[in-house]
């Protein structure tokens, strides 16, 4: 399926020709790029508003075809005792399972202490492979980093246009992850993901951590190796992306919610929790740090869960149903419905509550952005104002989400941009204290 990422983007694609990616990885060479983005009814405590319930800390049982057993911890986060988190939600017979938000949010607990605990100054040269033809000097990090802006200015032009607000060092850095994350998800979701196997992410994820110790491979590599040394970007989000990628190698079903959840989570909610280090949180914010993540996991859910709804029927003709079946079969649905992609009142119904689903993790983001620094607040005010409105699309479209695609016309999204700046020049207080 098609992904959200926390920016707005259209899917080319022309994309992994345009980055030469996917046979480099296919043939273990070095590397030259992509993304992808959940409440339950009212029986549904949000991990954004609640610290979930202590549960024992016996060990979880490990994936086994895919053990992240490697330190998590990005190098900045040297002294601080915190516990690594296991992409385990199921548990063997007679331990009591952790949920998929619970995981989740210990990861957001992690993320925040490692922004509140970062020390100032942080830097480490990088190490730059001699081998490739890679920025070899810090002089020429610039042109790593332009060429990052160009890839975020062809292919998510609204956001781009936002990050213009920006200083220069965490537009910069934005656009490192931007690409970074898109290059990711074109592994499994470009026009070669017929090619990619578990190895082939199991590669990919290795050379993320040589990126990370300051080892890039290729120019657009430098940009993120440069910018995590810059911002307390921790390496676990970027870890859990490609695990994503993997569930969508193996998985073309969600039994309930919580699956779900966890997978939006690994493919658009990591989006967010690797965006806030260098977004910045405002001054005057009297919010958490926790909260502002929280936040900006909720966005990044929020945005998948638009996707996966506007997507149906494309999703349909590949054989993948991204909805929770229990949901499908309280509602009198199954994936037979889908396939057939006949809109009854059933339909009708059932999307009406999924897109209250989605709307609630819009409003839990609505706060955190008003969080961020100023100068970063439009970029994404504008994400999620348009993809907010993906979901009045489907309901104008009469919950047609078979054979009708719902999008955002250019120009509801021109008028939507001076809202989103409005919006972003609002103070932190006035909007966060008005909502609690």
């Amino acid at each position: 399926m098609s992904v959200a990422l926390l920016w707005v983007v259209s899917p080319n694609s022309q994309l992994s020709n345009c980055f030469g990616f996917v046979d480099s990885v296919r043939e273990e060479n070095r590397l030259f790029y992509s993304s992808r983005f959940l409440y339950q009814h009212q029986t549904r405590t949000a991990v954004f508003n609640s610290r979930p319930k202590q549960f024992n800390n016996s060990k979880k049982q490990k994936r086994n075809s895919y053990p992240l057993d490697t330190d998590l911890r990005h190098p900045c986060s040297s002294g601080i005792d915190l516990p690594e988190i296991s992409c385990m939600v199921a548990s063997t017979a007679g331990e009591v399972a952790m949920s998929s938000e619970e995981m989740v949010y210990n990861v957001v607990l992690k993320q925040a202490a490692l922004v509140n605990k970062q020390p100032s100054g942080v830097t480490r040269d990088l190490d730059v492979n001699p081998d490739i033809a890679l920025p070899g000097t810090l002089s020429l990090l610039s042109e790593a980093y332009d060429r990052c802006g160009e890839v975020c200015a062809e292919y998510a032009k609204t956001f781009y246009l936002g990050t213009l607000l920006m200083t220069p060092e965490r537009r910069r850095a934005i656009w490192a992850i931007y690409v970074w994350c898109r290059r990711t998800d074109e592994l499994v979701d470009g026009p070669n993901a017929s090619h990619i196997t578990p190895t082939a992410l199991d590669r990919w994820e290795s050379r993320l951590e040589d990126l990370f110790r300051g080892r890039p491979f290729d120019m657009l590599d430098a940009g993120l190796s440069d910018t995590v040394t810059k911002f307390p970007v921790d390496i676990q989000p970027f870890r859990d992306m490609i695990e994503g990628m993997r569930m969508d190698l193996r998985k073309s079903r969600y039994k309930n919610f919580d699956e779900l959840y966890l997978y939006c989570y690994y493919v658009a909610g990591t989006v967010g929790l690797m965006s806030v280090p260098v977004m910045g949180i405002a001054p005057d914010s009297q919010a958490t740090t926790e909260s502002v993540y929280n936040a900006a996991l909720a966005l990044g859910i929020a945005n998948q869960l638009t996707n996966i709804l506007r997507d149906v029927g494309e999703d349909a003709q590949r054989g993948r149903v991204y909805l929770p079946q229990d949901e499908l079969a309280q509602a009198g649905l199954s994936d037979d419905d889908i396939f057939a992609g006949e809109v009854t009142n059933k339909w009708r119904n059932f999307m009406k509550n999924q897109i209250k689903r989605a709307r609630m993790f819009f409003d839990m983001a609505e706060n955190g952005v008003t969080e961020l620094s100023e100068a970063s607040r439009w970029p994404v005010w504008a994400s999620l104002l348009l993809y907010r409105q993906i979901l009045d699309e489907i309901e104008a479209n009469d919950y047609n989400n078979f054979t009708k695609r719902a999008y955002v016309s250019k120009a509801k999204k021109i008028a939507a941009l001076p809202i989103a700046y409005a919006k972003s020049l609002l103070r932190p207080s006035r909007i966060y204290t008005s909502k609690a």
